[in-house]
């Protein structure tokens, strides 16, 4: 009887012990990942590419006129239902598509959602599950931007690989549907001053 109440004390304690850690290591990528933003900022320094030569800054005028101009060279053409545009993607471990559409603030793009899909998913094939188009994604963008992306558990979309580069940060991400992969690019700057214009009008 001592051994099973020792046993249940230690089992006890043990899962004290893990929750605490992990809440510590959530805590410590948040804490490292804030720091980062905060230095980030303070540089001054300005990445306003995003991909396609579409950049952060351009109005919907010219992020149309863009478009039509790479429909044009066959590059790209409308998503399946007319809100998104789509690009074949050609860098990954097998065939993709990326769909995207920009967010504007005061006409001008501040955000980019992009949504990443194996063209051959199936329930039944799990090479082509989303955690596994995660990491294909994430090899790619370290090609492309290099090794300095951030590992953060998030509470609702799971493991968040991030990056940042002055003002702008991306964010890789799962979908929890399964088939998808989402990566969004934000323009810091413009995401806190939308932060205080919230916070402005909260406090009215």
């Amino acid at each position: 009887m001592r051994y099973k109440s020792l046993r249940r004390k230690y089992w006890k304690t043990s899962r004290w012990v893990i929750i605490v850690c992990l809440s510590l290591a959530a805590f410590s990528c948040q804490s490292e990942y804030h720091q980062k933003v905060e230095q980030e900022l303070a540089r001054g320094m300005s990445y306003d590419s995003l991909f396609l030569g579409i950049k952060f800054g351009m109005t919907s005028k010219e992020f149309f006129s863009h478009c039509w101009e790479l429909n044009k060279q066959g590059l790209i053409k409308e998503g399946p239902t007319n809100t998104t545009v789509e690009y074949t993607v050609d860098k990954l471990n097998h065939p993709a598509k990326m769909y995207f559409y920009p967010d504007f603030y005061q006409d001008s793009i501040y955000e980019m959602p992009v949504t990443y899909m194996y063209e051959g998913w199936a329930p039944w094939n799990k090479e082509l599950t989303a955690d596994s188009l995660q990491l294909d994604v994430l090899r790619m963008f370290r090609k492309e931007y290099g090794d300095g992306f951030m590992e953060i558990a998030h509470p609702e979309r799971g493991t968040a690989y991030v990056r940042v580069d002055g003002n702008r940060r991306i964010s890789i991400y799962t979908n929890p549907d399964d088939t998808q992969v989402k990566v969004t690019y934000t323009d810091l700057l413009t995401e806190k001053k939308l932060a205080q214009e919230a916070q402005h009008k909260g406090g009215m």
